[in-house]
């Protein structure tokens, strides 16, 4: 892949902002080369494949709503995208208001696809949204994969 530049970043990092506050697992999906490998936390084996990285997306989407996600600084190097970011979500199943830290790395291929995205995440909660009312959980799901 061409050399990045600071506007190809911040673009990549606007498509990652959409598709986690639309919980958007296609849009999610769409970032990646069908053979990508996504790391959501540095003690967990990879995801690899659009399946795996499609399953995990669900979980999260279905877990949580309310979803914030903001870059709060972007560095480009050669085709690789880092970047430190804030969120927040509302566990659905009961409500509770979860703000996150973290940073990222995404490596491109030429075509602009994530090959490899690995996340270091520190989440807390913050109290109750007051805003949600909690719904059933799914069958099989308690919360977020990662605690969010």
């Amino acid at each position: 892949m061409p050399t990045l530049t600071p506007g190809d970043g911040q673009d990549l990092l606007a498509r990652v902002k959409r598709a986690r506050e639309r919980r958007d697992v296609d849009a999610t999906l769409a970032l990646f080369r069908p053979d990508g490998e996504y790391r959501h936390d540095p003690f967990e084996p990879a995801l690899s494949g659009e399946l795996a990285i499609r399953d995990w997306c669900t979980t999260v989407a279905a877990a949580e709503t309310h979803v914030e996600f903001d870059a709060e600084r972007v560095w480009v190097t050669g085709s690789t995208v880092l970047a430190s970011w804030h969120g927040a979500a509302t566990r659905q199943h009961d409500a509770e208001r979860v703000r996150s830290r973290g940073f990222m790395t995404l490596e491109l291929d030429d075509a602009g696809l994530v090959v490899r995205m690995r996340e270091w995440i520190v989440a807390r909660s913050v109290g109750l949204d007051s805003t949600f009312k909690p719904e059933p959980i799914p069958a099989g799901i308690t919360e977020a994969p990662d605690g969010r």
